[in-house]
């Protein structure tokens, strides 16, 4: 992979974790989350693993919307 754009998915991973970490709202950490696996995801097809791409690229959006419901019902 491009030196440079190795650099900006590790920052683009990196500030979704940090945010993660620190953010509070149960939406927000869902978005962080979300930039997290953006962030990873284009190292996963760099070593070749595409069938954990596509599965990951599969699950994380299923998910979202799971915990997503589960976040609306605690706030009711």
């Amino acid at each position: 992979m491009i030196a440079g754009l190795e650099v900006a998915f590790g920052l683009i991973a990196l500030a979704g974790a940090v945010s993660a970490a620190l953010i509070r709202d149960s939406y927000g950490k869902l978005i962080s989350l979300g930039i997290l696996v953006a962030g990873v995801l284009p190292f996963i097809v760099d070593r070749g693993y595409l069938d954990v791409a596509v599965t990951v690229s599969l699950i994380a959006p299923i998910a979202t919307i799971f915990v997503l419901m589960v976040a609306r019902r605690e706030e009711s």
